[in-house]
């Protein structure tokens, strides 16, 4: 027994987001269709990595991370078959995900009252970039552009030069979080109200809501106008990342924390220097660069990562070792708590990715198959779900409908 084991989702969606917020339900349980396009199927099944960089749209990393314990099937939604195939699996469903451009659905006749008319408890969870309605709802967003719009991007990268975006999709990662979480309210919500609704989730207004420093900066800026400034690399005392023996590691020192760093250090004699006695003196740059470059890097080069964060964590300093991928699979900690986990997928072959996001001590989570080859469970749902027969899967087959 899983925790969503009793919800049925149509995933429609493609790329990052959606698939996200898809898979955050299907690893609790949820029985997840996946809908995709005949012959080319999900965006993400083109995107990299790929096994020895070789392009195989069944071997993609990060379509093999996204869709782990889903069903794959393919659906034209546009032809007129299709449709009514597809409001078929309406009717057997709870809820609707999907992330087109507003309005697609509804210009071939699959809007949400469309839907709610063939199933009254229907849920349907639109993601978009800007949402269902307003002047920018067909607009075009990229993570930088949402990142720029609505995140902390004027806030990153160094004073004179122009911001820089976070790495990889973390607007579009953040979102599929937020649109899981909506699910389920909505999902809760059912249960009193006894029918279903339409769920408008804004990747925008994900990150203009973000508890990741733009709430505080939107607070301060209304409160004290004032825009928090960028700060110089390196010139925060005790606080950055720092070389060690073999790697990196980030310290946080500075404040109230600097005298639990030269206990670290075992110079707390340090503390009646002038150029540290005082916050002043210590929030001075040529002070802090000195003990930096002087002080606190020559002790840090004579340990390893976690030679030096052991010693940190029992001076009681905020640390931690900055590990590469590598290093991040073999450290003990997380093999013992069981977060990574073998991938034995039928073309592209074994891969460790990692497992459950939390721990449920009832319902734990559980890899029950990996990511579905392109239209890998047609026969079982249109067949077991619909009532389709093995003609039928042959003669839709044979004109692209699925």
């Amino acid at each position: 027994m899983h925790a969503l084991s009793d919800v049925r989702i149509l995933d429609l969606t493609q790329h990052i987001a959606g698939p996200y917020c898809t898979k955050m339900l299907a690893d609790y349980g949820a029985n997840v269709i996946k809908l995709e396009r005949p012959g080319t199927g999900d965006l993400s099944r083109s995107m990299g990595p790929f096994p020895e960089d070789i392009p195989h749209r069944e071997k993609s990393g990060v379509f093999l991370h996204l869709n782990t314990n889903k069903r794959g099937i393919t659906l034209d939604i546009k032809s007129d078959t299709g449709r009514k195939i597809f409001l078929d699996l309406v009717d057997h469903v709870d809820v609707v995900i999907e992330n087109f451009v507003p309005s697609t659905l509804s210009s071939i006749g699959l809007s949400y009252k469309t839907l709610e008319s063939i199933n009254p408890k229907i849920i349907m969870v639109s993601i978009s970039n800007f949402g269902q309605t307003g002047p920018y709802k067909d607009y075009k967003a990229s993570e930088i552009v949402l990142q720029g719009m609505g995140g902390n991007l004027h806030s990153l990268g160094i004073p004179e030069r122009e911001p820089t975006k976070y790495g990889t999709e973390i607007a579009l990662r953040q979102c599929g979080l937020i649109a899981a979480s909506a699910t389920m309210a909505s999902l809760f919500t059912r249960e009193k109200r006894g029918a279903g609704e339409h769920v408008d989730v804004s990747i925008f207004e994900t990150q203009a809501g973000s508890q990741d420093r733009r709430v505080p900066q939107l607070m301060t800026a209304q409160f004290i106008n004032k825009v928090f400034p960028r700060r110089e690399p390196g010139s925060s005392i005790a606080s950055g990342t720092f070389p060690c023996k073999d790697g990196y590691i980030n310290i946080s020192g500075g404040g109230n924390r600097f005298p639990r760093v030269l206990e670290m250090l075992e110079r707390s004699e340090l503390i009646d220097d002038p150029k540290f006695s005082t916050p002043a003196a210590r929030t001075n740059s040529i002070n802090g660069e000195f003990f930096n470059s002087e002080i606190l890097m020559p002790w840090l080069m004579q340990y390893t990562m976690k030679e030096a964060w052991a010693l940190a964590q029992k001076a009681h300093v905020l640390s931690g070792p900055i590990y590469t991928s590598e290093s991040l699979m073999e450290d003990s900690h997380f093999q013992d708590r069981g977060m990574w986990v073998d991938i034995d997928h039928p073309v592209a072959g074994k891969y460790t990715f990692p497992g459950r996001p939390f721990i449920m001590s009832e319902t734990p989570w559980t890899l029950r198959m990996p990511a579905p080859t392109l239209g890998q469970h047609n026969n079982e749902i249109y067949q077991g779900l619909l009532g389709y027969t093995a003609q039928d899967i042959v003669r839709l087959s044979g004109t692209n409908i699925i």
